[in-house]
């Protein structure tokens, strides 16, 4: 079960779950993020992405908070404080609907700790920002993120807007 903090109007949350800490995204952030979006591991996301496109998308996550009141999050252990990926729900121009996006970064692949905390903020976007549906857009070729999404309940939707045109989407509602 998640626990969270209110955050302060257009500051985003601290979240907290069994093994993981949500938290702002903080600057120290952004050089595991850059490196991931540079990697092939991004190709699932349109990359890979040179510095400059990897700090637009970093900022973009930062900046939806104060625009949108939601956006992204970095994950950390709560046991070391390492930071492991990050979680975010996006929207704007570049997303037909608001979305439950996640990264993980490769050295912590495999335990978990993405639908950990992808399901912490979907918890939280269905009790404090009162939606109804999020979607996850996800390349049908990623496999592990195809597999999130399924864990965290979603399902697929022909039907909706795509934000790229081979993306499968993932509904999630909330279930009372």
């Amino acid at each position: 079960m998640a626990t969270h903090q209110l955050p302060i109007p257009g500051t985003a949350p601290t979240l907290t779950t069994e093994r993981l800490r949500l938290r702002p995204i903080v600057l120290d952030d952004f050089a595991e993020y850059a490196k991931l979006m540079a990697s092939s591991r991004s190709e699932y996301m349109g990359g890979p992405f040179d510095t400059a496109a990897a700090w637009g998308l970093f900022c973009h996550e930062v900046a939806l908070w104060h625009l949108a009141g939601h956006g992204g999050l970095s994950v950390e252990l709560r046991s070391t404080g390492a930071c492991v990926g990050q979680v975010e729900i996006n929207h704007g121009p570049l997303f037909p609907e608001r979305e439950l996006g996640w990264q993980v970064y490769e050295e912590y692949e495999g335990n978990g700790y993405i639908t950990e905390a992808a399901g912490a903020l979907l918890g939280w976007a269905f009790s404090e920002l009162k939606v109804t549906t999020l979607v996850s857009y996800v390349d049908p070729n990623n496999i592990r993120s195809v597999a999130v999404a399924k864990r965290l309940g979603g399902v697929l939707d022909p039907s909706a807007q795509k934000q790229d045109e081979g993306d499968l989407v993932f509904r999630y509602t909330q279930r009372y």
